[in-house]
């Protein structure tokens, strides 16, 4: 019989290990028996609570008790939202004033914020620790009951993004997209019961899902690591050989960071065969230096935006790269395609630029209690009108190669007019990295005094690395500005946080 419910496995990987660890934070973790007996816990409250098929915020910090939250809510028949102490408070606000929750699940650290913040919006929530549900009953029959009447349509969390509007986005994904992303990934990056991953990512990113559902469906192991790790490239990768983890899936930054500043050169990570990156194009000196390093391991690029399910195109990297190559992102996972279309809503054609469209099985349901942004994104496949088929517009351009391989070529609000010129500061970016002298770098664009702002972490100077780009870089696409800096601010996901940079510049920061 086919899964249809994300916990389908939890069970049976409970009672076939149950002294295994599920998840650890490196000092303390819950054992499979345990995760399976919090998740009870959990779903037994909300079915004596009548909360039933709605949206369960889960404001903790980053913690195997997390993982276990998000999992009750699911086994009690709702759906989880996860909020994380590092989001600004008037994000938070935004968020619970959305999904109008009944309930935020807190731990001892958050309560008194969680509580501040519904008093503050005048909100119904109900605010509760996760160490009350230590005595609750477990109700077996209701949770098989509720179990039962599960649809594959049926919500299983929502992921709130970024909006271009300074609004974030909830997207909600169900079981059947959940289920067959993991399942296409586990079987192109070969999870099972050895597998130890690092997880790199916040839990309120779509990115965990990588590593928290594979890891009850295989008996694995997650090792949550600590953000403060990934200010230290030597200590991360000893975290990594001291807990013997093998896999990773990490947004490039994170990769660069270890790379671009000689950490092989003092430890490598001894026990690493599979490396999935994605998130950012991967400067190919910094990819060619893992690979140097890890000549036996296995490199994945992934691809795929929050709105459809996580990752839904791969490609498999397996030999150094030429100076002037770009990784392609590879080809879809089953049950999606990959369009292209021009700005006519016609299909590219081979070797032309497109907008990456995406239709299948990974294509969420859309942004929650947000009907206007979710119908100019999720739209009708203009390529044909007989029947209604979503497809999802990601924003992004790409190309095929000669190969059948999909590249990214850029973000449509990273191509800019300048000069008269269509410039990709993408391609800019390429070409700074490619240099020894420079560990990392990121463009901008300040539309309003029109000028291309270039910010890098490098032992050159400006003037320098200037004199260097005249002789790589068209007139019109060298940079107006740039700057040297001890470190590029990053996102709470590891990427490169462009508009602070932008914000920086305009504040005349260093």
């Amino acid at each position: 019989m086919n899964k249809r419910h994300v916990l389908d496995d939890l069970k049976k990987t409970a009672a076939r290990l149950p002294e295994k660890t599920a998840f650890s934070d490196g000092t303390h973790g819950l054992t499979f028996a345990e995760l399976d007996a919090w998740c009870d816990r959990v779903g037994s409250f909300l079915s004596s609570e009548g909360i039933v098929r709605q949206p369960v915020v889960v404001f903790m910090q980053k913690s195997p008790e997390e993982v276990a939250a998000f999992f009750g809510v699911i086994r009690g028949g709702c759906y989880y939202v996860p909020v994380d102490e590092e989001m600004p408070e008037g994000r938070i606000r935004l968020i619970l004033r959305q999904v109008q929750s009944p309930l935020v699940i807190c731990d001892e650290e958050t309560k008194e914020r969680a509580r501040e913040i519904v008093a503050a919006e005048s909100l119904s929530s109900r605010v509760v620790c996760f160490s009350e549900f230590q005595t609750q009953e477990i109700f077996s029959e209701t949770l098989e009951d509720i179990r039962a009447a599960a649809l594959d349509t049926d919500p299983v969390y929502i992921v709130f993004t970024s909006g271009s509007t300074g609004i974030p986005k909830g997207v909600v994904a169900c079981h059947r997209s959940v289920i067959d992303y993991v399942e296409q990934l586990s079987e192109v990056l070969g999870f099972d019961e050895n597998t130890v991953f690092g997880n790199q990512s916040p839990l309120y990113f779509d990115a965990c899902l990588k590593e928290l559902y594979p890891t009850i469906i295989y008996g694995a192991t997650t090792y949550l690591i600590p953000r403060t790790a990934f200010a230290m490239p030597t200590v991360l990768v000893e975290y990594l050989n001291t807990h013997r983890i093998n896999t990773i899936c990490w947004v490039v930054s994170a990769l660069t960071m270890i790379s671009a500043f000689n950490t092989f050169d003092v430890v490598k990570p001894k026990y690493l065969h599979t490396i999935a990156f994605g998130s950012e194009v991967f400067p190919v000196r910094q990819f060619n230096l893992w690979k140097e390093a890890l000549p036996d391991a296995t490199f994945t690029n992934l691809y795929g935006p929050t709105e459809t399910s996580g990752r839904c195109c791969y490609y498999r990297a397996d030999r150094l790269c030429a100076e002037d190559e770009v990784i392609p992102i590879g080809r879809p996972f089953l049950n999606r395609e990959i369009i292209l279309l021009k700005e006519d809503n016609t299909r590219a054609l081979p070797g032309e630029e497109g907008e990456i469209c995406i239709r299948g099985n990974a294509v969420t349901f859309g942004y929650y209690g947000d009907a206007e942004r979710t119908a100019a994104a999720f739209v009708q496949n203009p390529l044909h009108d007989l029947y209604p088929e979503t497809i999802y517009r990601t924003g992004d351009i790409g190309r095929f190669d000669a190969d059948g391989n999909l590249c990214f070529v850029s973000r449509k609000d990273y191509q800019i007019k300048h000069m008269g010129h269509r410039v990709e500061l993408g391609e800019i970016e390429v070409n700074v990295d490619l240099l020894e002298t420079v560990k990392m770098s990121a463009c901008v664009y300040d539309a309003e005094k029109k000028k291309i702002v270039l910010t890098y972490v490098g032992d050159v100077t400006e003037k320098e690395l200037l004199l260097t780009l005249k002789g790589k870089l068209p007139r019109y696409m060298l940079p107006n500005v740039l700057r040297r800096t001890e470190a590029l601010p990053l996102t709470p996901n590891g990427k490169i946080d462009r508009k602070t940079l932008l914000a920086a510049y305009r504040e005349g920061k260093s």
